[in-house]
């Protein structure tokens, strides 16, 4: 603790914790205050202006990292039949029915870090839906993630090129990866351009007034740092 605690206050000492930097400063900081000996993960928090008590203002969604997210994906696809078979051509890593279902709602199995499923198997996913839904692992027509057999080789290969669902939380926050602090400071950039993006265009039109109200970078262990967005990314 007492070395996380020193390394946490070299990293403050290089940036003013009350300053919004303009998008690729802040990103160029958050690279210099990731200083653990493993790939920190970089990642966008937002604070929305939305009412997440309401179903017509929650934001949903999905958007595909052009860097990628610096790590093996492994997909899962819930299908049956010639959709499992057609899911196997496609490159998953994990492919089932009833026994995968099984498994996870059994033994809590759940050795994949993305799920998709064909629609034909939605009503027995329903019985893992505990297991899999607090992930974030539940395949949701709204987040892309039930296609028709198909479309599954574009699915898969989307997921694994770094395709990442997004969904705010109860307290109507974002919490985005968008790659390592390995990456450079150009897919980074491109990574965290194709976020704000994507959060903006799913701007729930029931939404009044500012959207976007804070941006903050953080790698795994650093500090956040706030992002301007007086450029226009915050107002509308």
């Amino acid at each position: 603790m007492a070395t996380h605690g020193k390394r946490l206050l070299n990293a403050l000492k290089t940036f003013d914790r009350n300053t919004n930097y303009p998008l690729t400063e802040a990103l160029d900081l958050v690279k210099k205050t990731a200083t653990t000996k493993f790939d920190e993960t970089v990642e966008m928090h937002f604070r929305l202006g939305i009412d997440p008590r309401h179903s017509d203002q929650q934001v949903r969604s999905t958007v595909l990292l052009p860097a990628g997210l610096g790590k093996k994906v492994r997909v899962a696809v819930f299908a049956e039949s010639d959709d499992a078979r057609a899911a196997e051509a496609a490159g998953a890593d994990v492919v089932g029915g009833d026994e995968l279902i099984e498994r996870i709602v059994k033994d809590g199995w759940m050795e994949f870090d993305a799920a998709l499923a064909t629609p034909s198997i939605m009503k027995k996913l329903g019985r893992a839906a505990r297991q899999l839904g607090p992930r974030g692992l539940m395949p949701n027509p709204k987040a892309g993630t039930v296609v028709q057999p198909e479309d599954l080789g574009r699915a898969v290969d989307e997921l694994k090129a770094g395709r990442v669902e997004f969904r705010n939380d109860k307290t109507g926050n974002l919490h985005i990866p968008i790659g390592k602090a390995s990456f450079t400071s150009d897919a980074l950039l491109q990574n965290a351009e194709a976020v704000l993006n994507a959060v903006e265009g799913n701007k729930p039109s029931a939404v009044k007034g500012v959207y976007i109200r804070r941006v903050v970078l953080t790698a795994t262990m650093g500090p956040g740092i706030r992002v301007d967005l007086s450029a226009g990314a915050a107002e509308e």
